[in-house]
């Protein structure tokens, strides 16, 4: 049998197409040495207010030089993959180089980017956090941030922030850990369940 594996011609291979339909609907055709994530045409820069200091958004955001500086922004946590900073001489980054998917241990990152947090916003500048696309792993760092800082629960803290971005939507194990971390703070009298 290895024999054969050996002698087989590849040139008789067909090629094939996947068509990949997402939970919204939208369909792309996947492709070889395809990236994991599918790449989206239209800029999104929707900004999150979350906190005075504390802003979220998408990579689009991250690379629009007016809109940062209208925000104020001093301080720029880039938790995406494959984004490069596009203005590394005028804002203080912290990069964090995060797939979104549900293996990635997310949390093991919280204190590190909460105190990044804290730089930016104690010396009165503004925070961006972004990854790709603003929906899930930077949204899953706010809303853990929120939990902590003000000691709200989990619940309290995604809703607050999906009024402030409507798009955002952890993924399945970014929201078990944010379950966890809202735990692990429980436990410790870290929350208050109003």
């Amino acid at each position: 049998m290895l024999n054969s594996l050996k002698t087989f011609d590849k040139s008789s291979l067909k090629k094939t197409a996947t068509k990949i339909t997402t939970e919204t609907g939208d369909q792309f055709v996947e492709f070889k040495n395809f990236r994991g994530f599918v790449v989206d045409l239209f800029a999104d820069i929707q900004v999150g207010e979350i906190l005075p200091g504390l802003i979220l958004g998408s990579q689009d955001v991250a690379a629009e030089f007016d809109l940062l500086k209208k925000y104020k922004v001093t301080h720029i946590l880039n938790v995406a993959t494959l984004v490069k900073n596009s203005f590394s001489e005028n804002f203080t980054y912290m990069n964090i180089d995060l797939l979104d998917i549900p293996q990635t241990d997310i949390a093991q990152h919280f204190e590190t980017a909460f105190q990044f947090i804290d730089e930016g916003m104690d010396k009165g500048g503004c925070v961006l956090v972004h990854c790709n696309a603003g929906i899930s792993r930077s949204s899953t760092i706010v809303i853990a941030y929120l939990m902590m800082k003000k000691h709200w629960p989990l619940n309290k803290a995604y809703q607050y922030v999906k009024e402030k971005r409507s798009k955002i939507r952890p993924n399945a194990g970014f929201q078990e850990q944010l379950q966890t971390f809202e735990q692990q703070l429980k436990s410790s009298g870290q929350i208050n369940d109003c």
